[in-house]
């Protein structure tokens, strides 16, 4: 076990190489190996197809204060007694050369929420879907679809992040190969692995079906026309949902703004009062009650009082002051048509 004198060298010389080490953990390594909490040692093999004598190097270090942690065997390094000084980068060389390098990690021991930490949204049914990874002290993460991830078999196919998060941490594109047409019966699953920078290791499996994360872009508003004493508002689609539209059909919903007394009203329906100031939509998949789309941005609704073709009880407040100031323009431009 490590003593006192041991444990406080070691946290100097991390202060001194942790912002080496974090920086080049900008993307996740090729080569690792994870120390289970409570595990005696870990192995650590020396990629090299040629033979002779290699030396090891713990963080670029070749005469490490933990020698008697470590013990070679051939090729390969013995870490005992794996704790956080320990962990970090572990490098093989011969002759000056550097022949392969893994990093060690130590799995934690924090109980985090996967859902807290992934998110997932698919714009539609086709086979992509988009994932964010929210947790900011991870600096590198990697995602992978299917029981194969989550058993860690080589035949995973991961998709891993690169340089540093976004102020709303990492994004990844992934995609599946459920079918759009049939009945969802098997659920997607996703498991994450990430870094954070003290190289503590963390493994989760998210879980859900397709229809779980769809959430519609924006629709897109098409037209609106005057139908008597309403306003037919034709909405389609996003483009980017799924086609053809009569299979994958989507429910609408409108937000107004009357123009009298300023009440704002949704409705289902695609006609509404035309006596509005401006209106937005919104989609979302009917048969699973998806989550709602975004709004689109509001738009104006500007329709002309029609003065001539109402009568006065049928005008409001506002359009019938309107009117008669169009009525007192008109007759001051004729009276000045006739002085001339």
């Amino acid at each position: 076990m490590m003593t006192l004198l041991s444990w406080i060298t070691a946290f100097l010389l991390i202060g001194a190489t942790a912002a080496d080490q974090q920086a080049k953990l900008n993307h996740f390594p090729e080569n690792f190996a994870v120390a289970k909490q409570g595990k005696d040692s870990v192995s650590l093999t020396c990629l090299t197809t040629t033979t002779g004598p290699v030396t090891w190097k713990h963080n670029n270090d070749e005469e490490s204060d933990f020698k008697d942690n470590m013990s070679q065997s051939g090729h390969n390094l013995i870490v005992r007694d794996v704790e956080a000084p320990l962990l970090g980068e572990y490098s093989c060389w011969r002759d000056g050369t550097k022949l392969s390098s893994t990093l060690l990690l130590q799995e934690t021991e924090e109980e985090e929420d996967i859902n807290s930490l992934l998110t997932c949204r698919a714009k539609s049914y086709d086979c992509n879907f988009s994932c964010r990874w929210t947790e900011g002290k991870y600096r590198a993460v990697r995602l992978g679809i299917g029981p194969d991830c989550t058993n860690g078999l080589p035949t995973c196919h991961w998709v891993s992040s690169s340089g540093q998060p976004d102020s709303e941490g990492f994004q990844f594109e992934l995609t599946h190969n459920l079918s759009s047409f049939g009945e969802e019966s098997t659920m997607l699953e996703v498991t994450a692995e990430a870094i954070d920078d003290d190289f503590f290791f963390l493994k989760k499996t998210k879980k859900f079906y397709l229809r779980d994360i769809v959430v519609p872009d924006s629709p897109r508003i098409v037209s609106m026309k005057v139908v008597q004493s309403q306003l037919n508002v034709s909405i389609e689609p996003p483009s980017s949902w799924s086609t053809p539209h009569s299979f994958f059909a989507l429910e609408h919903e409108i937000e107004y703004i009357l123009r009298d007394n300023g009440e704002t009203i949704i409705s289902s329906s695609s006609l509404i009062p035309k006596k509005i100031s401006k209106l937005r939509a919104r989609s979302r998949d009917p048969l699973v009650f998806s989550t709602w789309s975004q709004w689109t941005p509001w738009e104006n609704w500007k329709n002309s009082c029609q003065c001539r073709k109402k009568q006065t009880s049928e005008l409001s407040p506002k359009c019938l002051e309107r009117c008669k100031r169009k009525m007192e323009r008109r007759r001051t431009e004729q009276s000045q048509n006739l002085l001339k």
